[in-house]
C-alpha cells in the first residue's frame, strides 16, 4: 500500500530535523568555501555544511523509501524504482550563510512524477518551517502550528516586491522587466533566497520574482505558496517546477499584471 500524505509529511519532517543537526554546528563559523564556477551569477559556493547535510537526507531516503528516486543540488540525481522523487537543496541561500545571515533554507520537495505535491521549507537556526501540501500550508515556529495564508492584493502599486539580487541573476531584459515593475510597486526588498517565499505565505510579500533556477530552487516552494492561496508559475504563467523564470503572487490579480510585463520578456 502506498504510504499516505500524512506519512509524507512526517518523513519529511524527519528530513528537516536531521539536516538541520547537520547544518547548525556549521553555521557563522569560519568555513571554506568552495566557488563550483556554475551559474549565471558567477560565484556560486558550496560548502561542508551543504555537503553533509544532503548525505543525510539521502542515507534516510534510502533507508525508508529505497525505491525513490533522489534529485539534490550538491550529489546529484539517483532514479528510482518509483515514480516518486525527493528533491533536495540542503541550504537554499549558500551566499547568506557563509555571511552570517540568516535569510537562507532548507528545500525538501516530494515530486509524485507529474507535479511536486510537498513542500519543507525550514530554517533551522531560527527553527522555523513551512510545510506546504495541497490545500494548507503551516508554519510551524516554537512548537506552535499555524495554518497560513496570502493577502490580497489588487495591484502592483500596492505590492511589496521581491527577488535575491536585483541584477545579478538576470540578463539585462529581464532585469529591465523586473525594474518596470519595481518603479510602479509600493515597496521592493532584495535578498532571502528561498525565505522570501515563506514570507509570501505568510502575506507579508505579495510578488517575488526571480530567473535561472533549478529543480530544486522551487519544487518545495510551489506547494508552500499554493497551499497558502498564492500562485507559482513561469513568466508566462506556465508551469515553474524545473525553474528558470519563476513568479510567485499571493494574489491572482497582482499575479495577471506582472505577467503582462514579464510575458513581453524574450
Amino acid at each position: 500500500m502506498e504510504p499516505s500524505m500524512d506519512e509524507f509529511v512526517l518523513f519529511a519532517n524527519r528530513l528537516a530535523d536531521a539536516s538541520g543537526e547537520a547544518i547548525r554546528p556549521w553555521f557563522r563559523i569560519k568555513l571554506d568555501v568552495t566557488d563550483k564556477g556554475t551559474g549565471r551569477a558567477g560565484f556560486d559556493p558550496v560548502t561542508e555544511a551543504d555537503r553533509q547535510a544532503e548525505l543525510v537526507q539521502r542515507q534516510l531516503i534510502k533507508e525508508t523509501y529505497p525505491r525513490h528516486g533522489i534529485l539534490g543540488e550538491e550529489h546529484g540525481p539517483e532514479p528510482g524504482e518509483d515514480y516518486h522523487t525527493w528533491v533536495l537543496d540542503p541550504i537554499d541561500g549558500t551566499r547568506a550563510f557563509i555571511c552570517g545571515m540568516p535569510q537562507w533554507g532548507t528545500l525538501i520537495a516530494l515530486n509524485d512524477g507529474t507535479s511536486p505535491i510537498l513542500g519543507v521549507l525550514d530554517q533551522p537556526v531560527t527553527r522555523e518551517r513551512w510545510v506546504g501540501r495541497t490545500g494548507r500550508t503551516d508554519f510551524v515556529s516554537e512548537g506552535r502550528t499555524t495554518q497560513i495564508s496570502t493577502r490580497a492584493c489588487a495591484d502592483i502599486a500596492s505590492a511589496i516586491v521581491t527577488t535575491t539580487h536585483p541584477t545579478g541573476y538576470f540578463t539585462k531584459p529581464e532585469s529591465d522587466a523586473f525594474q518596470e515593475i519595481a518603479a510602479a510597486a509600493k515597496m521592493t526588498r532584495y535578498g532571502g533566497d528561498c525565505y522570501a517565499y515563506g514570507l509570501l505565505a505568510m502575506g507579508f510579500v505579495d510578488l517575488v520574482i526571480e530567473s535561472a533556477l533549478k529543480p530544486w530552487d522551487v519544487q518545495a516552494l510551489i506547494p508552500i505558496v499554493e497551499g497558502a492561496g498564492g500562485l507559482f508559475t513561469s513568466w508566462t504563467g506556465g508551469d515553474a517546477q524545473n525553474g528558470g523564470r519563476v513568479i510567485a503572487a499571493g494574489d491572482p490579480r497582482v499575479h495577471a499584471q506582472a505577467l503582462e510585463i514579464l510575458g513581453r520578456v524574450p
